[in-house]
């Protein structure tokens, strides 16, 4: 993308890459998107276009045998130009970049949840592993609460198109949003056991490991053991705690943005379910929402709708 091309025009192609990175990697809240107007769908897209080029950044790099050393100066050069756009006038050049820009001035999204978010990546870099849930909600604050909020101006905004979101409306949404982001992200942890674990870090806190007499070394195993199992579950009954205090939110949101937000609370909550099919044994397989079901998802929703 060049500077020559017209304004309008590079804005569209900016939000479409956008688009194009959730639509590869964020399958199933991709899929709940299409539920949401149009006008809305692209700020969504910028928005996971950021935070995925950012994990992206942080999980593997250039090179996914670098090291957190070697990450670290790009993860702070991506913030120096991030912080760079929203700050000045200038074209920032970069399509993900561009985009996000323009959706944080549209909405007036807090820099602040931006902030927070760039904490978390950088614990990742640093950080292996939790003493305790507690320890682990810090993280997640910036990785997976601040997400729900950042979303939360767009999913707000009247389906017709931009206007005036009443106050109460915001401030009743706020934490069923951050509820659903940490719901979202424990429903991750959850999953990816085994993949985390090559990556060196453990999101189950260290305390859970203990109560359930599970040492780290068993994460590393094909299968679970019966006490890997048993912590699994409890798990799930945790993030299940998330989803349930997430619900409280819909009432307040339109009805499109609703239907949106009702299909990824079921998908992402199917996650659970799949893992508990399985017998919670989240080493020996990825646990993946079947594509029928997600369909059925959206299907419910458009029915309810007509």
């Amino acid at each position: 993308m060049t500077r020559s091309m017209p304004q309008g025009a590079a804005l569209k192609a900016a939000y479409c890459a956008c688009r194009d990175l959730h639509r590869t990697h964020g399958r199933s809240y991709y899929l709940a998107t299409r539920l949401l107007p149009r006008w809305k769908r692209r700020h969504v897209h910028a928005l996971y276009g950021f935070t995925r080029f950012t994990d992206d950044i942080v999980d593997a790099g250039h090179d996914a045998q670098d090291s957190p050393r070697d990450r670290e100066p790009r993860l702070d050069a991506w913030a120096a130009r991030f912080y760079a756009a929203v700050d000045g006038g200038e074209d920032p050049g970069d399509p993900v970049l561009r985009a996000v820009r323009h959706t944080i001035g549209v909405f007036g999204i807090p820099l602040a949840d931006f902030d927070a978010f760039f904490a978390s990546m950088r614990m990742d870099l640093q950080v292996r592993d939790y003493p305790d849930y507690c320890a682990l909600l810090g993280y997640m604050e910036g990785s997976a609460a601040v997400i729900g909020t950042m979303m939360l101006p767009i999913l707000l905004a009247p389906d017709h198109g931009r206007g005036p979101v009443p106050a109460a409306a915001a401030d009743a949404a706020r934490e069923p949003a951050r509820q659903l982001g940490l719901a979202f992200q424990l429903t991750n942890f959850i999953r990816d056991v085994a993949e985390d674990l090559r990556r060196g870090r453990v999101y189950l806190p260290g305390a859970d490991l203990d109560r359930f007499g599970v040492h780290r070394s068993e994460l590393a195993a094909a299968s679970a053991s019966p006490a890997v199992r048993r912590l699994i579950a409890f798990e799930i009954d945790r993030a299940r705690g998330h989803y349930r205090a997430a619900l409280p939110g819909l009432t307040v949101l339109p009805a499109r943005s609703r239907r949106c937000v009702r299909v990824a609370h079921a998908v992402y909550g199917g996650i659970l379910d799949q893992v508990e099919q399985a017998g919670c044994d989240v080493l020996a397989g990825r646990a993946v929402v079947p594509g029928r079901q997600r369909a059925v998802a959206v299907a419910r929703e458009l029915v309810r709708a007509a």
